[in-house]
């Protein structure tokens, strides 16, 4: 699992008061536990029969870019996924810089545990800036456009 994940897991875990949290994504497993000091120690959990190791991570606090200040409304994404710009990697993208939209056209796609979610518009105007990269993972809350 990725050291960013985890991280992030963490944070939530933190941050939502709840004791416990327990993840799997594959073969992983990924159990995040309070202790009664209130410090997090994540748990990798292999999915060989009955084989458990417990490693504490060093993570690193990451720097979170902003995005400049530009005027307009920002589209934030509504899930944690991955953003697509278009519907295949054959096709053209939905919107491009400069684009004009409706309210209710499509933008992207964020693709969250095998289904893929169109994220429309909900302002009228012009994209000004595409702040996420084709492919890339998306977390809640993260601006995805700028429509001026």
């Amino acid at each position: 699992m990725d050291l960013r994940k985890l991280k992030k897991l963490i944070d939530l875990v933190e941050a939502s008061g709840i004791s416990e949290l327990e993840l799997t994504e594959g073969e992983e497993k990924v159990k995040i536990s309070r202790n009664s000091g209130l410090s997090l120690q994540p748990q990798l959990v292999q999915s060989q029969p009955q084989l458990v190791q417990s490693q504490p991570q060093s993570i690193k606090a990451e720097k979170i870019e902003t995005p400049p200040a530009i005027d307009g409304d920002i589209i934030s994404s509504p899930m944690v996924g991955s953003f697509y710009r278009a519907a295949s990697p054959d096709s053209s993208p939905f919107v491009e810089i400069g684009s004009t939209i409706k309210k209710g056209d499509v933008l992207c796609i964020i693709e969250a545990m095998k289904l893929l979610n169109e994220i429309e518009s909900e302002h009228d105007g012009i994209i000004k800036k595409i702040i996420v990269e084709n492919g890339q993972p998306v977390e809640f809350g993260e601006p995805l456009f700028i429509i001026g």
